[in-house]
Formats: C-alpha cells, structure tokens, sequence
C-alpha cells in the first residue's frame, strides 16, 4: 500500500472510539472498545496486512474530494469515475451501547463497479479472528474476547485471509454496511438500521454544535476563523471519552514526530497539562456540560496520595499505562519503535499541578457547580508541593534525559499558589494562606534570579541554560508577570528571534542539543501560543495575521496533527492532536471573543 500522507486522513468518531478514514476510502485506524484499546486494525503503522476496510470504486477514480456534512463527525467522500460517481458516507452513531461503523454507499451519477476489501485484525495485526456466518446472514469475526459483526446486503466471501466484495451502485441506489464491536462472551448488540443511525447521528451532532454557531454571530469574526474553531471543537469533542468524560489528546499513536524517527509516542490518554486550556475553550463556547465531565474525571483520576499524581491517565482513570513496543509493525513511513502505552506517565513534571490548580479555579470562576472533596484535595497537593517544588523534573516536554530546574515547571507552581489563594479569598474557602503566600513569593523570586538570563535579557529553558523553548510564551498568559514587563516582551522577541522558523514556532532551541531531531517538526500549539503572547503585548496586527496562516495548514478537512514539517511541508505527530485544537480555539477567542482565555488566566 502506497504511503498516504498524515494529513489525508479525517476521524470519524462516536463519543467512546474512533476510526481514521483515508483519502481512498480505507479504514486504517480503529480502537475497539475503548481508545486505548489493542483490539484495533494496524494497517496506519504496519501496511494493509495488519487490518484495513476499504470500499471504494473497482476501477479508475478521476475525481475525488471529502468533506464533513455540515457541523458533524459524518465524512462524505465523493468518488468519480468514467462510468458514473458515488459518494461514500462515514460515521460512528454515538448510541452508548456499542460501537458502530456505518459505511453507505450512495450513487450520484451513472453507474459505477465497486470493490470492498476488508482485513479484520486485533491485538496490531497479530490476531486473525475466527469468521462465521450468523443465523440472519451476518458476518461474525471472533479473536480471543473481540467480537466484530458485519451486515451488509452485499454477497461477501472469504479470499486470502480477508473478506470481499463486489457490487454496483447506479444514481439513486443505497447500499449500506455496519460493523458492530462487542465483547465476544456477551449477548450481540441490537441491530443497526443505517439510514436511521445517519439521521439520528446528524441530529445529535448539529444540536450539539448549534450551541456555539449560536454564540458566536454577534462576534464580528471572519466566518473562516468560526469554521475553524466549530471544526475544532467538535475535534475535541469527538476525542471524549463521554462515559467517564476524559479527553485524549489523540485517537492515534506512534505516528512519527520526525519522519522515520524514532520520536513515536502513543497519545491515547488524557494529560492534566491540558486541563485548563480544555476548560477554557470549552466553557467559552458554551459547553458546560463537556466542562463538568472533564472537571469530574481530573478530580477522580488525581485522587489518592498526592505524591502519586501522574502527568496522564487513561480514559477511566487507569495509572498503570506501561509502554512495550510492537516490534512486528515497522510503523508508519518505517519510523521505529512502534510504542504502545508511554512511559512519561511515571515523570515527575511539576506544572502539572499548576495545571490542576488554576483548572480548579477556573471552574469556579466559570460557574460550574462546586465539587465538595475538590479543596481537600487541593489543600492535601499544596501541601505535598510545598514539599517537592525545589526539586528538579523532566518538564513539560516531557525529555527522556536527566531532571532539570525547568522555568517552565517553577512558574506553574507559582501558579498552583497563586490561584489557591484566589479561590480561597474569593469563595471564602478556608487555607493556610499565609504559608502558600509565603511559597508564591519564594518560587517568583527564584524564578526570576534563576530563570532569567541578565545577558540574554530573556527567562531560559532551564536555570543555568542558555536555551529557550516555547513553554516561555505562557509566562504572560498565565500571569507570572504583566504583559507589559520588559522582561516578558524580551522573552517573547528572544523566542520570535531563535524559534519562530518559517512562519511556525519550534518548541526547542535545538542548538547543540544531540538530544533533539533536528528535523522535528514545528508544534502547531506553541504557534498558537506566539498568537496569544503577540495579541497580549499589543502586537495585535501581528497576531492575526499569524493565526490566518495558522488555519491554511489544516488538511482539507479541518483536522491538524501534533506537528508540521517545514521542510518536507507536511503534518506530522499523531492525528488529530487535541492540544492542537484547543490552542486554536483559544487563540481564536483570544482574538474575537468577549472573554479572552489568556486575560482569565492572568489575573
């Protein structure tokens, strides 16, 4: 199979999995039950051997474009031929009863020859599943405790360890397919009728997105810049996990950060780095109840022996996120170690819990109801910081090298004091305030005499460092300083001058530096955050115009991945990466909105 690029692939989702669609009408990517699930196809890390669902025309295509219809995860892929066209519908019904793939087929034009090719594979293309044929015609693929049923009215038949079919679709004609997940020992799910689940799937993700159309027309914002954060939002909210209300930071893993690197990390777990940032966007845009959720799901996963707080989680909670390799897949564009699991869960990175501090805060200020165990809990992590702030930690980059004294991770325990202490004098919450004032005090003044270079007239990575990285463009968003201290628009101009490249932000300042690829792409949301820096000291002009170049990177469907490769002039890192999305959205707030998410933080 031909190497399809990163960015032709859009995600179909239903609120608890979800599939990566490629330009060619293939399923490449699918994660059953759960996001973090190895009960999936491989065929995006290990070639169409390791699981793949194509439908698609039998003969030569001369035309073809995608879209989604209207504000939904519905994907309409239209296919021209010679003899006709059709379009190819996908989507995931979010019925919370099981996990659907509905595929319809419906002829435009003419009458055109179609093929469908499907490789079921578990466990990353190792388990071949046993396939039957139920009492009612159905296809039933069973591997272990992984149950897959395929119903079609198309005449399928077995080939080469794969299922086949042949069928034509003439103007006018529906031919639809479903492949339902269940748990092989349980009783079979109910049986989907796609042309319902397609109306009921578009009712419910047009109702959901109403709410923000709706909020944004008195904006005055370039209706491009709407669409991109409607599309983004529905990204993020497609990546939900909605029983628990955890967020993955990507449906994907081990997408390579540096094409055939070895920088290939699996990000189907929920970060508290994006704790705030996700509240934010989704509080602005009039999603309340997303914000609950994931409100709820951070104070459960955190519980417990603050000294035992990960940086992630998986979707339920889950600690125990070990990494292992997949050594059989030679992964995508052969970029090695194919790694499931990550490692990073186990890293001490001490912003984490300024993230889950100022999150806290922020709901409050939001109005979200009031959690009772919330305080205790903080008070009880305020404690164990006070304890740890001083130490060194791998940062928020997440470094596999030894710890560091990184600016970054002793601002955001600034920032863990400093909003304590404003939700504890603004809703009259009782704390020791006098021993976390005295902390907030204590870690700005370290900060500032260990963080800030008198020569570079710039905060560095690290104390001691003469290297910057983009997490230093935060320091004004999250109220360290004000916009307008010198200090903080030298560190802005000393990363626009290093690490502003080609128009994108690069998170390291690679010089010298043997531990970074030095074709690692630019990460889109340290490009986002030079909008927010920018429009905070008045370089509002500057702004804009980076975030109108920002949008023209998005696949022709919306989506952006991790990171963009300047050179080969391409997305790269998993796909779609929620970080991503979420700067977007706040950086587009930040620009047009009432409520700027960067002015929240920083007061």
């Amino acid at each position: 199979m031909a190497e399809t690029r990163i960015e032709d692939y859009a995600m179909i989702a239903d609120c608890e999995t979800a599939a990566m669609v490629s330009r060619d009408g293939s399923i490449d990517w699918l994660c059953w039950p759960r996001f973090d699930s190895d009960a999936c196809f491989a065929a995006i890390l290990g070639g169409e051997g390791n699981g793949r669902w194509l439908i698609a025309p039998a003969g030569k295509i001369t035309a073809q474009s995608r879209r989604y219809r209207g504000d939904t995860m519905i994907l309409e892929t239209r296919f021209e031929t010679q003899d006709g066209a059709v379009v190819l519908i996908d989507f995931m019904p979010p019925r919370g009863e099981a996990s659907d793939i509905c595929r319809i087929v419906v002829g435009e034009r003419g009458s055109v020859a179609m093929k469908l090719d499907l490789i079921m594979r578990c466990s990353y293309g190792t388990a071949v599943p046993w396939v039957s044929k139920m009492d009612d015609g159905a296809l039933r693929f069973v591997a272990g405790p992984d149950r897959a049923i395929l119903r079609t009215s198309v005449p399928l038949k077995g080939k080469d360890m794969k299922t086949v079919g042949e069928f034509t679709v003439s103007k006018g004609d529906r031919v639809a397919f479903v492949l339902t997940y269940s748990s092989s020992f349980a009783k079979a799910p109910d049986q989907v009728d796609a042309e319902r689940a397609l109306s009921d799937t578009e009712t419910f993700w047009t109702k959901w997105s109403s709410r923000y159309r709706e909020a944004v027309r008195d904006w005055g914002a370039p209706a491009r810049w709407t669409n991109a954060m409607m599309r983004s939002l529905l990204a993020l909210k497609a990546l939900t996990y909605a029983p628990t209300g955890g967020i993955v930071a990507a449906p994907t893993c081990s997408l390579p950060e540096t094409l055939g690197g070895a920088n290939n990390w699996d990000y189907r777990f929920c970060w508290i780095r994006d704790a705030t940032l996700t509240l934010l966007a989704l509080m602005n845009s009039g999603y309340f109840d997303e914000a609950l959720a994931w409100r709820d799901w951070l104070l459960r996963a955190v519980a417990g022996d603050p000294g035992q707080m990960q940086i992630m989680y998986g979707v339920g909670g889950e600690r125990r996120l070990l990494e292992w390799t997949a050594d059989w897949l030679p992964g995508y564009a052969n970029s090695r170690p194919v790694r499931i699991g990550n490692a990073a869960h186990a890293q001490l990175q001490l912003d984490v819990y300024g993230e889950l501090m100022d999150a806290l805060h922020q709901a409050r200020c939001g109005g979200l109801p009031e959690s009772a165990p919330a305080w205790a809990v903080q008070i009880v992590m305020l404690e164990h910081l006070e304890k740890i702030w001083s130490e060194p930690d791998q940062g928020i980059w997440e470094m596999r090298e030894p710890a560091r004294h990184h600016t970054y991770s002793k601002v955001m325990c600034w920032v863990a004091f400093d909003r304590a202490i404003k939700t504890a004098e603004q809703f009259k919450l009782d704390g020791p305030l006098d021993r976390w004032r005295a902390a907030r005090r204590a870690i700005h003044d370290d900060v500032c005499a260990k963080g800030f270079d008198v020569k570079l007239g710039s905060f560095v990575e690290s104390y001691g460092s003469k290297q910057l990285d983009a997490s230093l463009l935060l320091l004004p968003c999250v109220g360290f300083l004000p916009p307008s201290d010198p200090r903080i628009i030298a560190t802005v101009e000393a990363v626009e001058k290093r690490l502003y490249v080609d128009g994108f932000v690069f998170r390291h300042d690679a010089e010298d530096r043997a531990d970074i690829p030095k074709r690692e792409g630019a990460f889109l949301a340290c490009s986002f955050w030079l909008v927010d820096a920018w429009a905070m000291i008045g370089r509002n002009e500057d702004a804009k115009a980076l975030y109108e170049r920002l949008l023209l990177i998005a696949n022709d469907v919306g989506l952006f991945a991790e990171e963009y490769d300047t050179v080969a002039r391409r997305q790269v890192g998993n796909i779609p990466q929620g970080f991503s999305h979420i700067s977007l959205v706040n950086s587009g707030h930040n620009l047009v909105h009432p409520i700027k998410p960067a002015e929240q933080r920083s007061k």
